[in-house]
């Protein structure tokens, strides 16, 4: 497969296929990119998902100048991760634990909000580097996980990723204090992964209080702007808190790969 070449098939399809050759490089889908490594996956991004430094200095586990110390010491090296742990900024426990976090949750948008196009560019690395290389088979079982759990509790995906509204009445007052906080942040222009980032929490967290609420007809998508109105020149007149993650799931998830 050459540099850039655009492919037929799904993103599930075609991670299988670079499994099995054991291929390195970065598969781009319509929402997110994964990074992989002799066939494994190191690391998957999305706009649709805070990345992994914006969780780790939003939450406060590291200090947003010894973050950027160590992606401008080490990005080019691809040493992020190792960096901030062998400069005591993050023990390599939270790190594993975070960055599996963050690396399900962005893999749940690239997957669930997949396009028709898709490109692979073999050897591509990521500048955050390798921290536990996870296989293809466990990504995409994580993933079709996550997709039932909140099909089960809202079947309708557009919550996941439209700016939302509140529903008539809504009031955070009441709620568990988890959905409340959540809800306090809808505000017709906010998406969930920009809510996700302001509370620092996990994505996937989120999306599970978001569509509990859509559920409960607190929250839906933000009708569209209205579109703009053309300007019309006139003539001569001169121009126009850091949330825990399913610590007890992450550590069954890194059993499993010891495992391997």
């Amino acid at each position: 497969m050459t540099t850039a070449e655009r492919t037929d098939g799904s993103a599930t399809e075609l991670l299988g296929t670079l499994a099995a050759d054991h291929a390195t490089g970065a598969l781009s889908t319509e929402s997110g990119i994964f990074y992989l490594a002799a066939g494994h996956v190191v690391h998957v991004e999305s706009a649709h998902s805070p990345d992994l430094g914006d969780l780790l200095t939003r939450s406060g586990a590291v200090a947003p100048a010894g973050w950027w110390e160590a992606v401008e010491r080490a990005g080019a090296a691809h040493q992020v991760g190792r960096r901030l742990v062998d400069s005591g900024r993050l023990t390599a426990g939270a790190l594993e634990l975070c960055h599996l976090g963050a690396l399900f949750d962005a893999a749940y948008f690239a997957l669930a909000h997949d396009g028709a196009a898709l490109r692979f560019r073999p050897g591509v690395a990521h500048w955050f580097g390798a921290v536990r290389p996870v296989p293809v088979a466990t990504v995409l079982r994580e993933s079709r996980r996550r997709v039932d759990l909140l099909h089960r509790i809202w079947p309708d995906p557009a919550v996941d990723t439209a700016p939302l509204t509140r529903g008539a009445g809504a009031d955070p007052a009441g709620l568990p204090p988890r959905r409340g906080r959540t809800l306090a942040l809808v505000d017709g222009g906010r998406t969930a992964a920009q809510i996700a980032s302001a509370l620092a929490h996990r994505t996937f967290h989120t999306l599970v209080e978001l569509r509990r609420l859509a559920a409960d007809g607190l929250v839906t998508p933000a009708p569209p702007p209205p579109p703009a109105t053309p300007v019309h020149p006139v003539p001569d007149a001169g121009g126009a808190a850091w949330d825990e993650p399913d610590t007890a799931l992450l550590r069954r998830l890194l059993d499993a790969l010891e495992a391997l």
